[in-house]
């Protein structure tokens, strides 16, 4: 599961300032929709699993890369819809 977490969560587990999330969001670092979302214009809730797997995997693009993979597989807009067959086409 993901956690979405406000920037003080995110500075205390990832030991970044702040001011240092926002110059990496700003400069594409981060990337919108995956290591963060702006819920509105004073909002932004970021990934903890992605940031953290982000900093683990600096200089090993490759690896990162694999878990934003693994992470839009995993979104519900991603998975496959099973369809119902009508009651009629079952009789």
């Amino acid at each position: 599961m993901t956690h979405f977490v406000d920037k003080r969560e995110v500075s205390r587990y990832a030991k970044l300032s702040g001011t240092t999330l926002k110059r990496y969001r700003l400069q594409g670092v981060l990337i919108e929709g995956i290591h963060w979302v702006r819920l509105n214009s004073r909002c932004i809730r970021y990934n903890l699993d992605l940031i953290q797997d982000w900093l683990q995997n600096r200089h090993d693009p490759i690896a990162h890369q694999r878990a934003i993979e693994v992470y839009q597989a995993n979104l519900l807009s991603n998975q496959k819809k099973t369809t119902r067959r009508s009651a009629k086409s079952q009789n």
